[in-house]
């Protein structure tokens, strides 16, 4: 496997519970100031995942920062390398693919800490007893591919036990997980902790679910820029985080306005089961909440750059002060 192919190979999923109401934003642009048209990849198809960018576009918080988004639903791969070579201005990636990014010699820069936890973890049957990272030694393990957050995630998992990858059966089987083990041809799977566990548990199947977020704090998903744009435009980097904050915690605050405005933008929400999607919109609030909505801790990238060197993805330490930034935060 190729370190470069490995860059852009993640997938998102995913999205809960209430928080205080949020506060105005300061990102209110001058009335006679230009719109700036912002296309932003969020690396996935249109998802209750995106719920905060939805209400962030349905409430206005965007333009009255004077900014006119519009979501790209292509690859990430995309995302990362257009943030990268200045094409684009931002888009929405999680932590690794920044350090990765700037690894190739991408000058990319995360600016806004969406996700608190890192949203990955392994699934089992409860009849697996498959309950803590030590006890996924020699099980029979399915997971997308070799690749992306889920194998990141997945190896910190193992490292967290003291296990190798040669401690377990792996099998790559692509975003197959729930069905994988409904048919038993897995003993476990590498999901996204709030969709498919979900799912499963919808289908009448008991599950325990290790998560990487209780054993490890790594970077999850947020919003990423470049440094020309943080040089040379830091006012419009500091609107578009702060619409975009004022997003997530409206949603956070106001979960049923957020799931009834995502029918907007997802299509067939309307139709699917509400009971799944609201748990899904649920489980992901959950990963959102934070005591610094937005914040960056240290300790994470210091913690998922550690990881990547491990994985011999890295070959040494970045500068890690260059990989993420707080300062554009209210």
């Amino acid at each position: 496997m190729k370190r470069f192919a490995l860059l852009f190979c993640l997938l998102l999923v995913a999205c809960g519970p209430q928080p205080a109401a949020p506060t105005p934003s300061r990102a209110t642009a001058s009335t006679t100031q230009a719109v700036v048209n912002i296309r932003l990849p969020v690396g996935y198809i249109p998802n209750i995942q995106f719920a905060p960018l939805y209400v962030a576009m349905e409430k206005g918080y965007y333009r009255q920062a004077g900014l006119e988004v519009t979501l790209d639903y292509s690859q990430e791969t995309d995302g990362v390398a257009l943030v990268g070579a200045n094409n684009l201005q931002f888009s929405v990636a999680s932590g690794e693919q920044v350090l990765l990014a700037r690894a190739q010699g991408l000058p990319v820069s995360y600016v806004l800490a969406w996700y608190q936890q890192f949203p990955v973890g392994v699934v089992a049957g409860t009849q697996q007893g498959i309950r803590t990272p030590a006890d996924l030694k020699g099980k029979q393990i399915g997971i997308p591919g070799l690749y992306g957050a889920s194998y990141i995630g997945f190896r910190a998992l193992l490292d967290a036990a003291g296990l190798k990858e040669s401690d377990v059966i792996l099998d790559s089987i692509g975003y197959n997980q729930v069905e994988a083990l409904l048919a038993g041809r897995e003993q476990a799977a590498v999901i996204y902790t709030t969709n498919e566990p979900i799912q499963l548990q919808a289908r009448g199947f008991a599950v325990d679910v290790v998560r990487v977020s209780d054993v490890l704090q790594l970077v999850g998903n947020g919003l990423i820029t470049n440094e020309t744009t943080q040089k040379e435009k830091p006012e419009l980097v500091r609107r578009m985080v702060q619409a975009t904050l004022q997003g997530i915690q409206t949603a956070l605050a106001n979960p049923a306005e957020a799931y009834e405005i995502s029918k907007k933008y997802v299509e067939g929400l309307a139709a699917d089961d509400p009971v799944v999607q609201k748990q899904i919109l649920a489980a992901s609030m959950d990963l959102w909440k934070a005591p610094k909505p937005g914040y960056s801790d240290p300790k994470a990238w210091e913690n998922m750059q550690g990881i990547l060197i491990k994985m011999q993805l890295l070959k040494g330490p970045l500068d890690l002060s260059q990989a993420y930034s707080n300062a554009f935060l209210p």
